[in-house]
């Protein structure tokens, strides 16, 4: 029964993800988290995973296509940074988790963190039409850039979430759908990057086939998702972009309760 959960989880989130670009992983984290099913190292894996599933299919699928807005002068100076920032925010996420013998704690601090970037996340979309936004260039500073992106997305199991998408907005001037792409290219570098190292570190308790089915359902619901973003407009993108910061902040909130019993 969890598997099957889990499967429809990761389908709905990834469609929606791969729609509005901010991978799934913010979905799939809380909502995993809620349920209380696995521990907080599972959690982040398998969430992780499925990101980087559906993602490397949807990058996969924009470059054989041909069906792509990137820019290489931006882009690829992004994905570099992440990629750096995979690593780091892996680093850290396992040096917190040695941290605190109450595994609860850190839960509750990724949901903290989760709330915090949705609620801000929320803010400047709702005012982004009075926010002077800019057309970074320079290549440091978008290595600097994804280098952020990569730790958050990495640390959180997120896969990069609604914050991809309001830095793209505010430092490049970008569109949705065009965020939206970049963002999952982002996501892609940062996962890849985080998986190897949690690979190299030992995953012996997570559950091998339920992160097949995970990832099968992430790549499914990429695919489905790709297809709708073809169909809808920014407009629409965009309500739904909204909406689902607003669901995501009453889950968080909800999270942050439980895991503070669970740490009292």
């Amino acid at each position: 029964m969890l598997s099957f959960v889990c499967v429809i989880i990761c389908f709905l989130a990834s469609a929606i993800g791969a729609v509005c670009g901010i991978g799934g992983g913010i979905i799939i984290k809380p909502v995993l988290d809620a349920f209380h099913s696995m521990d907080t190292f599972a959690i982040n894996f398998l969430s992780g995973c499925t990101v980087l599933a559906m993602s490397t299919y949807s990058v996969m699928k924009s470059s054989i296509s041909g069906d792509t807005h990137m820019e290489p002068r931006t882009s690829f100076p992004l994905a570099l940074g992440a990629a750096a920032g995979g690593l780091i925010g892996r680093g850290m996420f396992g040096y917190v988790m040695r941290m605190f013998e109450n595994k609860a704690a850190v839960s509750r601090i990724q949901a903290v963190c989760i709330l915090l970037l949705t609620i801000g996340t929320l803010a400047y979309t709702l005012c982004k039409d009075q926010i002077r936004t800019f057309h970074v260039t320079n290549i440091y500073t978008c290595v600097m850039i994804g280098l952020f992106l990569g730790i958050i997305s990495a640390f959180l199991g997120i896969g990069g979430g609604p914050i991809n998408l309001v830095v793209l907005f505010f430092f490049f001037s970008m569109s949705m759908k065009v965020a939206a792409e970049n963002s999952l290219y982002i996501i892609f570098f940062s996962q890849l990057t985080s998986f190897i190292m949690s690979v190299a570190a030992g995953v012996a308790h997570v559950d091998v086939v339920l992160l097949v089915l995970m990832s099968a359902g992430g790549i499914t619901g990429g695919i489905c998702g790709r297809a709708w973003n073809k169909r809808i407009s920014d407009k629409i993108v965009s309500r739904l972009f909204v909406g689902l910061m607003v669901v995501i902040i009453g889950i968080s909130i909800y999270n942050i309760a439980i895991y503070s019993q669970f740490g009292s």
